[in-house]
């Protein structure tokens, strides 16, 4: 990977719509941006790898994901169900049209009962 590939991917940011997530069925929200412009990312190609309670110190504690629609440009939604209350740790992907690589984050949320 060149130098110019790598800044490049970390011009992207994920970021969680809203901190705290209720326990339970939950859909979870997050935003692909273009940190330099602010703007929106859409149609990049993005996958949840694993959803789980590490920041708790529970890394064996995952769940499930499902992708659901987009209802606006650059936001990306995963049904899950997030079966016990605290720290969770939400790691992504994305395939950013035109970038050469894979963008990837770990983003850190409270579940709440």
């Amino acid at each position: 990977m060149t130098h110019n590939t790598t800044a490049a991917l970390k011009d992207y940011a994920f970021e969680l719509v809203g901190q705290e997530v209720k326990q339970g069925e939950a859909i979870l929200a997050v935003r692909l941006s273009h940190k330099p412009t602010a703007k929106p990312v859409p149609d990049a190609v993005v996958f949840a790898s694993r959803l789980d309670m590490a920041p708790a110190g529970m890394p064996t504690m995952t769940t499930e994901l499902e992708p659901q629609p987009a209802t606006e440009p650059g936001l990306y939604r995963f049904k899950t169900n997030l079966t016990m209350a605290g720290d969770w740790q939400f790691s992504l992907a994305a395939k950013v049209p035109g970038e050469t690589g894979t963008v990837q984050s770990q983003i850190v949320f409270k579940a709440v009962p």
